[in-house]
């Protein structure tokens, strides 16, 4: 039987969390430093690292000293569909005014 594990918000959280502090123990960075380079309370680092709880603001603050910033620039992207959908050339229907037909 085929086992599918769609993951939750709070996986997505914790592997983000993850991956900024092994990033910032790659730039061998405290979190003490990070908090001073970042603006960004060593309080709510801690928790991040820890649950991933943050603010969007903080975490971009987090991403501008990790070299990560870039990451942010396609989240919502247009672009970012499977190539098997984009080969798939689906019409997209935009939405708009209805056309109004007039009797001559």
């Amino acid at each position: 039987m085929l086992s599918i594990k769609l993951k939750t918000p709070q996986d997505f959280r914790l592997s983000i969390a993850e991956k900024a502090k092994k990033q910032r123990l790659r730039l061998n960075l405290t979190q003490a430093e990070l908090a001073v380079r970042s603006g960004v309370s060593l309080g709510s680092i801690k928790r991040f690292e820890q649950n991933g709880l943050i603010s969007l603001k903080s975490l971009l603050e987090l991403a501008l000293v990790l070299e990560k910033m870039e990451d942010f620039e396609h989240l919502f992207s247009q672009n970012d569909l499977p190539v098997s959908l984009n080969d798939l050339n689906l019409k997209i229907r935009l939405r708009g005014r209805k056309k109004i037909h007039y009797d001559r």
